[in-house]
């Protein structure tokens, strides 16, 4: 009798990922996914919050791509997990602060602890050979099987044909034949593939969706651990450098400025975790203030608030200061007039 060989897909919500799992979906194994959440990899995030990005779809492309593929999709929450990956990269930093080969030796053993906890034969991921200037190199991707402890059950479908057979095409659980031989940084192959197979929509397949990669988001997270003089961080830490205009005008306290309606209403929701600032006699975005300010600080803070509303050209301003517990009180400041330090913006 025929065993039904059952394998989980890593489905970051990408073109690749959604196409591995697809190549093996169609020979006959039964294909579930899995999505690991450390906070970083969310496009719908920011999608949903500003106002520019309103017309961007709102959604866990992880769990669109399980959709269009019919399958089952497990997110594991490995935030914790995760920090070390991120704090004490051993194999070093991409050219942010994106720890791209350990993040990927990470995730495949947890997905090899998944498979064994669960009782599925192997692991499917999207890698194609020469993608990728960290994890995908010809050199590191042995390094991902070795260091992950998955070794011959960790399966690359786009790319299968440039490696040596693994433990599911030696066995004849999948024909390898039947798998691919892409290499290199061009998704035409992979775009030739999805309309093949009818996909006309999916995430950018260059894209990517770690915020690790950016420069600006890693400029910003490099000074939250320079302020709180340690590399932890919590999730709403990592959400807030995702929204606002962030200026730092001293080590010890920055503002966070709304820059439209929508990041305003989001930035509503920690106001009782931080000193925060909005003008009264004016229009104006809701500030949060982070750190430790001085009394001559918070003033500064309102001058910079009243700068970014309807007021900036107005002799004074009221703006209204509100206290972690709720106190409030009115001061009236002269707008800031020049423009801003351009060290003072992170």
């Amino acid at each position: 009798m025929n065993i039904q060989r059952k394998a989980v897909a890593l489905i970051s919500g990408g073109l690749d990922s959604m196409l591995a799992a697809k190549t093996v979906m169609d020979q006959g194994i039964h294909v579930e996914g899995i999505n690991f959440f450390t906070g970083f990899c969310v496009e719908g995030h920011t999608h949903a919050i500003r106002e520019k990005d309103r017309a961007k779809p709102k959604r866990n492309n992880s769990l669109w791509v399980a959709e269009q593929l019919g399958i089952k999709l497990h997110i594991v929450d490995v935030i914790e997990e995760y920090k070390n990956v991120l704090i004490n990269p051993k194999h070093g930093y991409g050219a942010h602060l994106n720890p791209c080969l350990d993040c990927k030796i990470f995730m495949v053993n947890k997905a090899r602890q998944w498979i064994a906890e669960n009782g599925f034969d192997f692991i499917i991921t999207g890698e194609v050979i020469g993608q990728r200037p960290m994890s995908q190199r010809k050199d590191t991707m042995p390094v991902v099987a070795r260091e992950s402890g998955a070794d011959d059950l960790l399966l690359r479908p786009l790319c299968a044909k440039n490696l040596a057979p693994t433990l599911p095409e030696r066995e004849g659980w999948v024909d390898r034949e039947k798998l691919h031989d892409f290499s290199g940084r061009s998704r035409k192959p992979q775009m030739e593939m999805a309309a093949r197979y009818g996909f006309r929509e999916y995430s950018q397949p260059a894209g990517g969706c770690c915020f690790l990669t950016d420069k600006n988001y890693s400029a910003k997270l490099t000074d939250l651990w320079q302020a709180h003089g340690h590399k932890d961080y919590e999730l709403d830490d990592v959400m807030l450098l995702k929204v606002g205009r962030h200026i730092r005008p001293a080590p010890h306290f920055k503002l966070i400025v709304a820059r439209e309606e929508g990041e305003g209403r989001f930035l509503q929701g920690y106001r009782k975790e931080f000193v925060s600032m909005a003008a009264t006699s004016h229009n104006g975005p809701l500030v949060l203030i982070d750190g430790t300010p001085s009394a001559e600080d918070l003033y500064l803070a309102a001058g910079i608030t009243a700068r970014y509303g309807q007021g900036r050209k107005a002799e004074q301003v009221d703006v209204k200061i509100t206290d972690k517990d709720g106190a409030e009180r009115t001061i009236q400041v002269k707008p800031f007039a020049k423009e801003l330090p351009q060290e003072w913006y992170l």
